[in-house]
């Protein structure tokens, strides 16, 4: 896969914001894209941000680090990011660097509409 192809392959409105659904593995050649889309997702003023990550099988630490920039611009513009549909690998990166503990997980995009 090219390093220009869109890694959010998904994206719909919610009332207060957009669910995203990045496709396909987020490692050290294709997080420079996933970072310039999210970012440019966050500066249209996304209000919540729901990224299901159902369709991400493996995501390396340069995956999680933009993860760790898009929540902590939410932070400082008061609003939520939540992580859901976390696969096994991904969701072991996140207990392993305990960031499952500062991050928002839901099981779907549906339960993290209730957060």
């Amino acid at each position: 896969m090219a390093e220009h192809d869109a890694v959010i392959g998904r994206r719909h409105s919610i009332d207060d914001g957009v669910v995203i659904t990045p496709e396909g593995e987020i490692d050290l050649i294709r997080s420079p894209q996933f970072r310039a889309e999210l970012i440019e997702l966050l500066d249209q003023g996304a209000g919540r941000l729901i990224v299901d990550l159902s369709q991400v099988p493996f995501m390396d630490s340069s995956g999680v680090a933009t993860l760790v920039e898009a929540l902590q611009v939410q932070r400082r513009k008061g609003r939520k990011l939540v992580l859901c549909g976390l696969q096994a690998k991904v969701r072991s990166i996140f207990e392993i660097s305990r960031l499952d503990r500062v991050f928002q997980i839901t099981e779907d995009a549906a339960a993290a509409g209730d957060v």
